[in-house]
């Protein structure tokens, strides 16, 4: 693997499996967190699922992520088996039944996604102890999927998601719009849920500056980290935000921190929400308890990050 040459080694026990889910072409952060992983001798990474971003700004987004988890995987020289196309279209209900790309959610039956039957697979897997978590970054199509089709799949992983407005009241979040019905199956379920929102993710931001200084002279996988955000500071959907040309929030990157790094008072337990259609919060007492976080350690994420990046780079320049 891509860490056999780190001078340490994860203590037994302490590796996980991992699934990343991810709308990679959406936004330049995705890329960051995902090579992140691949670079994580934590991580047994399984695979990588690729996520719609709605309509809006392509109207084949699942396609436009699936081409890019491929280019990655190219240029780390990993096979592109690793990625698996998602569901390329958000939940719609018909008759009490959810359904995505003409196909209906049955429990029991295939799942409408080569993305949710991974994850199916993956968490039925009887051959290994490590436990297997899933980080959407994304909508939460594919894993709302598969725990349809596949309920047990709750006492086999945990799911953890950026996205949802901050609490107590929420609000517009993007990876939440772009598949609401999604996100409420997953808040009613029994899914083990450690959930990111935006006020919190929103935190880990970087400078321009710092990503030319400590990414883009990291060899051929740096230099496209840097080149492929500093191109999407320029396009309208980034200039609409209050970006300022000096700054970029790798918002996906807390996926990741969390499961190498997890803070033990960052977060609190709390009654999974209710989700109206505008995206604000209800009570839901009933409901099982998610660990949803107030806070992340951004300079472990950056910094974890930016040493594993030069360490490639180091590796990759000797051979």
């Amino acid at each position: 693997m891509i860490y056999d040459e780190y001078d340490y080694k994860i203590p037994e026990g302490k590796r996980i499996r991992l699934i990343i889910d991810s709308d990679v072409k959406n936004e330049a952060d995705d890329p960051y967190a995902i090579i992140h992983a691949l670079l994580s001798p934590k991580f047994d990474n399984r695979g990588i699922v690729a996520a719609h971003f709605g309509s809006v700004r392509s109207p084949h987004s699942m396609q436009d992520s699936d081409t890019e988890l491929k280019h990655i995987l190219q240029l780390m020289g990993l096979p592109e088996g690793l990625a698996h196309p998602g569901a390329s279209k958000p939940l719609t209900q018909r008759n009490g039944q959810l359904i995505t790309d003409g196909v209906a959610a049955v429990p029991g039956q295939k799942p409408p996604s080569d993305g949710a039957r991974f994850i199916i697979e993956e968490a039925l897997r009887e051959d290994t102890k490590e436990p297997l978590y899933v980080v959407c970054m994304g909508p939460l199509t594919d894993m709302a999927l598969a725990w349809i089709c596949e309920p047990s799949i709750a006492q086999k992983l945990t799911c953890i998601w950026i996205g949802g407005g901050a609490y107590p009241y929420g609000g517009f979040e993007y990876n939440l719009s772009n598949d609401i019905l999604a996100a409420q199956t997953v808040m009613h379920s029994d899914l083990p849920l450690w959930q990111i929102p935006r006020d919190v993710y929103s935190e880990v931001l970087v400078s321009m500056a710092e990503l030319q200084y400590k990414v883009k002279g990291c060899g051929i996988l740096g230099r496209y980290l840097f080149e492929q955000l500093e191109q999407c500071s320029h396009t309208p959907a980034s200039m609409a935000t209050n970006r300022t040309g000096e700054f970029w929030c790798l918002g996906d990157s807390p996926g990741i921190g969390v499961l190498l790094a997890d803070q033990l008072f960052g977060y609190e337990w709390r009654k999974a929400p209710g989700i109206r259609p505008d995206m604000t919060y209800t009570e839901e007492p009933d409901n099982r308890e998610i660990k949803v976080y107030h806070r992340v350690n951004s300079r472990y994420i950056l910094e974890d990050f930016f040493a594993k990046l030069a360490l490639y780079a180091q590796r990759q320049g000797t051979k």
